[in-house]
């Protein structure tokens, strides 16, 4: 992932370990999610019929999507469920951890446009 800009987003006891919530960084909306032992953060809305992603189940490093029950690996973007539905993909953010805050970081061209 190129560099671009950390946005300082939420204290870590806002969001439920296994759970995600919807968050604006930078006016743009993602889902971010709980893991427990780390946060991981993606594109708001399922890439099936754009199901939002952040009241989905969480199950492993995947969420599976409350409309549809696509399956979306957090990690990666990518759909692992139906296998029709591979190929399909959502964006992913970088994300740290600091003093209790949750970060992300967009992409380099976005924050490009966000100071524009």
């Amino acid at each position: 992932m190129s560099e671009g800009r950390w946005i300082r987003v939420t204290v870590v006891e806002n969001i439920p370990p296994r759970e995600g919530r919807a968050v604006l960084v930078g006016g743009q909306e993602l889902a971010l999610f709980n893991l427990g032992d780390r946060f991981l953060a993606t594109d708001p809305n399922c890439p099936h019929q754009g199901g939002p992603l952040c009241d989905g189940i969480v199950t492993g490093t995947s969420v599976v999507c409350p409309l549809h029950a696509w399956k979306v690996d957090l990690e990666s973007g990518e759909v692992t469920r139906p296998t029709h539905g591979r190929g399909h993909c959502v964006g992913t953010y970088a994300t740290k951890v600091e003093d209790g805050v949750v970060s992300v970081q967009l992409p380099a061209e976005r924050a490009k446009k966000e100071a524009a």
